[in-house]
């Protein structure tokens, strides 16, 4: 059984599909599917929700994804953290490997992942620094427990602006679909996924560039940090995708169906 934890990264934010619980599909989905081809017995649920800081992972999602007893614990936790200055790394990262020993200790094999070194803009350097940080002790902690790791930090495609949703700092569907078919190399499993790179955008002038800048930060930077200041987060109204288990090989969609028709029935 597959269980996967954590923040917009696993719920599969960027990757948008209506059709699904929250709008969004995500790797973890596609991942799921790939286990369901190999062996129909395989179960997966995912519990991540956007915007969720490392101690609401652990506090909201570890103990339930543990009670359903998985053979994989897959956990991408800390990004929104990193995001806090006043946020102690030191501190935050003894809570992640103390949830990463939990998850061990339960008999499960954790898949961790290190942060991308995504090229910000010079007001948001600070993060970067700090997402250096956070990778390093990531990967101690997985030689610790014996944990997979899917080291995304070296992932050089990923350096091409089209893997990145309009916010650019959550995946695409073309990068959610290339993480899938990384992950799955890291659990040594074969797949079906046909990956594309996206082209590349044409070249810019430098009053383009400094237009769409100016765009991205009205449009991305100034609400994130907004909402962060009225504590408010776009995931306070939204449940776990699938809390609990279910056979992917049954077809992830048609679940879905089957779940919002339940839904409607009783309203």
């Amino acid at each position: 059984m597959f269980a996967a934890i954590g923040d917009s990264f696993t719920e599969g934010v960027g990757d948008w599909d209506r059709h699904l619980p929250n709008g969004v599909r995500g790797w973890a989905d596609r991942v799921a599917k790939q286990l369901g081809k190999q062996d129909p017995t395989w179960e997966y649920a995912n519990l991540a929700i956007r915007s969720k800081r490392l101690h609401q992972v652990i506090d909201e999602q570890l103990e339930p994804a543990l009670k359903l007893r998985p053979t994989i614990v897959s956990v991408y936790a800390g990004g929104n953290d990193i995001l806090e200055l006043r946020k102690d790394m030191g501190a935050l990262m003894s809570s992640y490997e103390q949830m990463v020993g939990r998850i061990a200790a339960a008999g499960a094999r954790p898949l961790l992942f290190t942060g991308f070194d995504v090229q910000l803009h010079p007001v948001l350097e600070p993060m970067r620094r700090r997402n250096w940080m956070y990778n390093e002790r990531v990967r101690r902690i997985a030689r610790t427990y014996d944990a997979l790791l899917v080291d995304y930090w070296c992932f050089d495609e990923y350096h091409n602006p089209g893997m990145w949703d309009t916010d650019r700092l959550h995946m695409s569907a073309a990068g959610h679909k290339n993480m899938a078919a990384h992950v799955l190399r890291v659990l040594g499993v074969d797949h079906s996924l046909k990956l594309k790179l996206p082209q590349p955008r044409p070249h810019t002038t430098p009053r383009d560039w400094a237009r769409q800048e100016a765009i991205w930060l009205r449009e991305w930077v100034i609400p994130m940090f907004g909402r962060r200041i009225r504590r408010v987060t776009l995931g306070d109204q939204l449940t776990p995708r699938w809390p609990q288990p279910v056979h992917p090989a049954d077809g992830l969609k048609k679940l879905a169906l089957q779940r919002f028709e339940a839904a409607d029935s009783k309203s």
